[in-house]
C-alpha cells in the first residue's frame, strides 16, 4: 500500500544530509518568505499525525523525516508541536535551479497550439472548448475526444485533470500525450478506437494556467494568483477545511482559502463537472487528476483516515481499492487511500466522490523521490517521453471500465 513506498521514498533529506546538490542557508527567512525545516524522530503514527494536522507542504517523506515548506508562523506551530525540527533555508533556495531546465515544456500559449492544431486534423473526433476563465483571464482548455465529437450520445464519460498546483509541468505533458495518443490512433489501434466509439473523454491539461505561468521560472510556487493566493486542492466543497488537513494561513501553501470554491479556478471546475449531470444523472464515471511526485495512485477519501463510513460502503472502498491497484500494476506506482500518507480535506478527488459518486483518482507521477535542491517538481525534459507513456495502460484501463465501475469487483451497475 501507499506507507510502504512513501514511508522509504520521496527523499529530499538524504541527499541533503549528504551534503549533495542545495546548500542549508542560516539565514532565516524574513517577512512573508517560506521557509524549508527538516522534521526529525517521526518514528510512530502519533507522531507523523502530529505533523500532517498542522496543513503544512510536505515536498519530502522518509520513515522517520520529513522535509516541509513552512510560513513564520506555521514554523511557530511546528515548534511548539513537540517535533524535532531544523531549519534549512528559505523556499527560494531550496527551489533554485539551472537556467534552462524548463526547455521541452509546454507553457500555456504552446499547449493551446497543439491543441488547436489535434482539432484541425482530427476535427471529427476532437473537439476544443474551454470550462470559462482563469482569475487573471486564460480560458481554461477543454478538449472532448469522441467518436462523434460534435453530438451528444450519452455514453459514459471519463475526465483527465493536469496542472492542478503549478509547479508540477509534467502532468500537463501527461494530459497532451493523452490527447495526441487518442487521437493518433483513432482507426489505427484498435482498442483506442473502441474505447473512443464508446466514451466521451474529457482532459483539461491546465487547471490553474496562471500559477503554471508564473512558475516557467521554476520557484516552487503551487497555488493559483488570486490575491490570497489558494492551494485549488484543499479548496474543493467536501469536507472543506474539516480535519486540519489545509491551513486556514493566506501565506501557506496549503491555504484552502476563505470558504469552498473561493477560487475562480475550483468554481470553473465545479461548473464544468455539474454540467454533466443531465437527465438527473451524472455522465462523468471516473476521473484522474494528476500530480508529482511519489509515483503512487491514491483514492477518497483524504480527510479520513476511516476505510468506510459516511459516503464510502465497504463495495465502495473496496472497487476504488481493486482498480486503483490494478492501475498501479500497469505502471508500477504504488496504491493506497490518500490519507495513508496524511490527511487533507477540500481535496479535489474527495469531492469528486463525495459530492458526485465519481470514482476520482490522484496519480502523484514521477519521479518516485525528489533529488536535492527541487522536490522532485522539475525534472529533465528527456524523461517526458518515457514518464508520460508509462501510463497508457493505466488511463486505457480507467476508460475500459468507465462503463461500469464496480465491475472491477464483480458487481453489477
Amino acid at each position: 500500500m501507499f506507507r510502504g513506498r512513501i514511508l522509504t521514498a520521496v527523499l529530499v533529506v538524504a541527499a541533503v544530509a549528504a551534503g549533495v546538490g542545495w546548500r542549508a542557508s542560516s539565514a532565516q527567512p524574513t517577512g512573508e518568505e517560506l521557509g524549508v525545516y527538516q522534521v526529525t524522530g517521526l518514528t510512530d503514527a502519533a507522531q507523523r499525525k502530529r505533523l500532517s494536522v498542522l496543513g503544512l507542504d510536505i515536498v519530502g517523506h522518509t520513515a522517520d523525516t520529513a522535509t516541509v515548506v513552512a510560513t513564520q508562523g506555521e514554523a511557530e506551530g511546528l515548534r511548539r508541536s513537540g517535533l524535532t525540527s531544523r531549519y534549512q533555508g528559505t523556499a527560494r533556495e531550496f527551489y533554485r535551479y539551472p537556467a534552462g531546465r524548463a526547455r521541452g515544456y509546454h507553457d500555456y500559449d504552446s499547449a493551446l497550439a497543439q491543441l488547436r492544431d489535434q482539432v484541425s486534423r482530427h476535427p471529427a473526433i476532437a473537439r476544443l472548448a474551454d470550462i470559462g476563465n482563469s482569475f487573471e483571464g486564460r480560458p481554461i482548455p477543454l478538449m472532448k475526444i469522441s467518436d462523434n465529437a460534435g453530438a451528444d450520445e450519452g455514453e459514459p464519460e471519463v475526465v483527465l485533470t493536469c496542472n492542478i498546483h503549478a509547479r508540477e509541468h509534467l502532468t500537463a505533458e501527461m494530459c497532451l500525450h493523452v490527447v495526441d495518443r487518442y487521437l493518433a490512433g483513432y482507426g489505427t489501434d484498435p482498442a483506442i478506437t473502441d474505447l473512443v466509439n464508446g466514451r466521451v473523454l474529457w482532459v483539461l491539461p491546465m487547471v490553474n494556467p496562471d500559477g503554471s505561468e508564473y512558475d516557467k521560472d521554476q520557484q516552487g510556487w503551487r497555488k493559483n494568483r488570486e490575491s490570497p493566493a489558494v492551494d485549488l486542492n484543499r479548496n474543493f466543497g467536501h469536507q472543506w477545511g474539516c480535519c486540519q488537513g489545509s491551513s486556514a494561513d493566506p501565506e501557506s501553501s496549503t491555504y484552502r482559502g476563505e470558504q469552498a470554491f473561493s477560487a475562480t479556478e475550483t468554481r470553473r471546475i465545479r461548473d464544468f463537472v455539474h454540467s454533466r449531470v443531465i437527465g438527473g444523472r451524472q455522465r462523468i464515471a471516473a476521473h484522474i487528476d494528476f500530480h508529482t511526485f511519489g509515483e503512487m495512485v491514491g483514492w477518497p477519501f483524504g480527510y479520513t483516515a476511516a476505510a468506510t463510513g459516511p459516503g464510502m460502503s465497504a463495495d465502495e472502498a473496496r472497487t476504488f481499492q481493486e482498480l486503483g491497484q490494478k492501475m498501479a500494476a500497469t505502471n508500477g506506482y504504488s496504491a493506497g487511500k490518500d490519507s495513508e500518507l496524511y490527511i487533507t480535506d477540500g481535496g479535489f478527488d474527495d469531492w469528486m466522490w463525495g459530492e458526485q459518486r465519481i470514482y476520482s483518482y490522484t496519480f502523484e507521477m514521477y519521479p518516485a523521490q525528489g533529488p536535492a535542491g527541487n522536490g522532485g517538481f522539475y525534472p529533465p525534459a528527456e524523461v517526458i517521453d518515457r514518464e508520460t507513456s508509462r501510463n497508457d495502460k493505466a488511463v486505457d484501463l480507467l476508460m475500459s471500465y468507465a462503463n461500469c465501475v464496480p465491475k472491477v469487483i464483480g458487481k453489477a451497475c
